[in-house]
């Protein structure tokens, strides 16, 4: 299930493309399965159906799901492409970023080990 925090400063669409990608990762959804028209899921979600096409349209170009005029939206089966020099450059970043406000919280490096482990299982359900 996807969830929506409106207070959030992640805009919602990409709400639902973070929602999207960890149910992939949970095995909720997989390759070849139908996910919600657009119409369906902003009620669902109670949202702009705009919002939720800006999220599919997103993730047609990362390559996660295929839309097919007159059938529906579909989860691909390449979704875990390589990733680029770009993305993998941001991502380092961010991480950096995350290090930075940690140590200011006053975590340790084992601390962020265990909430990285912590998040990995949350994400994978258990797993």
């Amino acid at each position: 299930m996807i969830i929506i925090d409106s207070r959030s400063s992640t805009p919602i669409y990409e709400q639902i493309i973070i929602g999207i990608k960890e149910l992939i990762l949970k095995n909720v959804i997989k390759s070849g399965d139908k996910l919600p028209s657009v119409r369906e899921l902003s009620t669902i979600l109670t949202i702009n159906p705009n919002t939720v096409s800006k999220a599919y349209m997103e993730l047609e170009k990362q390559n996660i799901v295929e839309s097919i005029k007159g059938k529906g939206t579909f989860i691909t089966s390449n979704y875990r492409k390589p990733v680029s020099e770009e993305k993998l450059s941001k991502l380092i970043l961010d991480f950096k970023r995350l290090i930075l406000e940690a140590n200011y919280l006053g975590l340790e490096e084992n601390d962020l080990i265990l909430l990285l482990d912590e998040g990995f299982k949350e994400i994978r359900g258990g797993i």
